[in-house]
């Protein structure tokens, strides 16, 4: 009868040992995560209105011709944050909301975004011909939203008609979000 308290003994202190090596030291299995992204643990996802925003046009001069829409986002929070994919742009003009499609061949990857980094997206859109609304929206605002988040942020449309593939498709395309800057 002695030996079974001894064979469970052992075997108690085997796992035990075996469990305190996987979960390190701090009690609860080595598997908390922690939100600040100082510390060590996965950062969070970045919301919008923590980042700085400034937007950046390389006009399109003409009907028919190209323009671009860059937008750069500045971590100004202090805590490290993570985006990943594209963002949802939709163009508004007259009441309406063009949803901006991503670019087809462009492949989004998984963005860290610590204090004062950049990160950015870019619109390419073709200028319409002023004052045709079957070919051209007039458009006033640009909004988006980050993947994840669930604010849109949006800033004005100064940049001229956007052609119409159809009734409600803009000519336009968005990057997915990439590193900006140095």
């Amino acid at each position: 009868m002695r030996t079974l308290p001894i064979a469970v003994t052992a075997l108690a202190a085997t796992l035990a040992l075996t469990l305190s090596a996987c979960g390190g030291d701090d009690g609860g299995g080595g598997d908390k995560e922690k939100s600040d992204g100082k510390s060590g643990g996965s950062p969070t996802v970045c919301a919008g209105d923590g980042l700085d925003r400034e937007v950046a046009a390389s006009e399109a001069p003409a009907a028919g011709d190209t323009g671009t829409v860059s937008v750069t986002l500045t971590n100004g929070t202090g805590a490290d944050c993570t985006l990943e994919g594209f963002p949802a742009v939709g163009l508004e003009a007259g009441g309406t909301t063009l949803e901006v499609a991503p670019e087809k061949s462009a492949q989004p990857e998984k963005l860290t975004v610590k204090q004062d980094e950049t990160v950015g997206f870019t619109i390419t859109y073709v200028r319409g011909p002023a004052g045709d609304a079957a070919k051209g929206a007039a458009v006033e605002t640009a909004k988006f939203e980050l993947p994840g988040a669930d604010a849109a942020l949006s800033f004005p449309w100064k940049y001229g008609e956007v052609a119409l593939r159809s009734a409600t498709e803009p000519d336009a395309s968005v990057t997915p979000l990439q590193r900006t800057g140095d």
